[in-house]
């Protein structure tokens, strides 16, 4: 039987004053004293499940968590019919998917992701969607990993010039999480004893060296894009100059709408998506540098009429036009997100320490991220930086 309701355990730990939750007027709903944030937190056939409810609103995360446990209740009762009879794969992706689609924690693009790497693992494993989970095992994962690994299935990355044969290590390790997350539910129903997917080794991911424009460099690379002679080459000149020096990701910046502009404390809102927010559903605010005041003050005095909840990048992108000019300039091929680490670098070899900057682009990890990626500037800023070391003797 499924029982929704918290043990007197349970509603004893969430009472005590040291406990990080605090409890509702509602069954089943906690709130995270730290962020604030409403929890589900039930049991299904004896099992603990919480799940974040993303919001800080209690009328919200009502109506959320009867969705949520309405799911659970249909999602417990279909494993038990499941473990009966035969699962096959299918019928585990289609839980997971299902899942995936009620998760409000997740963003929709990685939903999207999460299929097409559900259709890979289809593409690559003839036979897979109606092949018994038991017969899924260590050997048979192993090959197919293998398989998959070498071969792929010739993925073309948004904006590239050629499709390469192959997968990266990033999106093999990617396919096979998701695998591993499909075969967790059978394991859960008890039809797997074991996940057979847990002893296939992720691929060694090597750290992407930045090859990014200096300064004269991005100048010329900019004035290529405004003077194409396209129907919107300024708008993407515009675009590639507010994402260098904002250090928005792509997502972020098509929606900055003037209104999230303030000028009296050179300061840039950044929402994200109306519905689903940033990447880490924080609202955040960007001190704007001198070059972004410039830019967005030329804007706004070419179009005074538009309204404040107007877009303020008129192109959603120009990755075609970035091509070209990187091209006519015998330079590596920038991409939109290479923007960011643009600002990110400059802002570094200006004198922003590390932890500032990873708050500037709206990372909650303290600066480990930005640690990583741009620990290493490029080598001119670090032979001048080197030179500031003197031992006085």
């Amino acid at each position: 039987m499924t029982d929704f309701d918290p043990s007197p355990d349970q509603a004893q730990a969430l009472e005590e004053k040291d406990s990080p939750w605090e409890a509702s007027s509602v069954a089943n709903l906690v709130r995270w004293k730290a962020s604030k944030v409403y929890f589900a937190r039930l049991k299904v056939n004896g099992k603990l499940i919480r799940k974040s409810l993303q919001t800080k609103l209690f009328s919200v995360a009502k109506n959320r968590l009867a969705d949520l446990v309405k799911d659970e209740r249909n999602r417990a009762e279909e494993g038990k019919r499941m473990v009966k009879g035969k699962m096959v794969f299918s019928d585990a992706s289609r839980i997971y998917l299902q899942r995936l689609d009620a998760d409000p924690g997740i963003k929709p693009r990685t939903k999207v992701y999460r299929r097409e790497c559900i259709k890979a693992i289809v593409k690559t494993w003839p036979g897979i969607e109606e092949l018994d989970v038991r017969k899924l095992n260590k050997t048979a994962c192993i090959d197919w990993a293998a398989r998959f690994r070498e071969k792929g299935t010739q993925f073309k990355p948004i904006g590239a010039l050629k499709p390469h044969q192959g997968v990266s290590p990033s999106r093999f390790n990617n396919t096979v999480a998701t695998l591993r997350q499909i075969l967790d539910i059978p394991v859960e129903m008890g039809a797997l004893y074991r996940n057979p997917v847990a002893d296939v080794k992720r691929a060694k991911e090597r750290k992407t060296e930045l090859s990014l424009p200096s300064r004269v460099q991005f100048a010329e690379f900019v004035k290529l894009i405004e003077t194409s002679g396209a129907a919107q080459a300024k708008d993407c000149a515009d675009l590639v100059r507010f994402l260098a020096f904002s250090g928005c990701r792509l997502g972020e910046a098509q929606n900055v709408r003037w209104h999230d502009v303030d000028w009296e404390k050179h300061e840039l809102v950044v929402r994200g998506d109306p519905v689903t927010g940033t990447k880490n559903w924080e609202i955040r605010r960007v001190p704007m540098i001198p070059e972004l005041t410039a830019l967005l003050t030329r804007m706004r005095g070419q179009r005074p009429a538009e309204q404040l909840d107007t877009c303020v990048l008129r192109v959603k992108e120009c990755q075609r036009s970035m091509n070209r000019a990187a091209q006519i300039l015998h330079t590596p091929r920038i991409t939109h997100h290479d923007l960011r680490h643009l600002y990110a670098t400059t802002a570094i070899e200006s004198g922003i320490d590390i932890p500032t900057v990873a708050k500037l682009l709206g990372h909650k990890d303290g600066g480990a991220l930005a640690m990583r990626v741009y620990g290493h500037l490029r080598q001119e800023h670090a032979k001048a930086a080197v030179q500031k070391i003197k031992f006085g003797l």
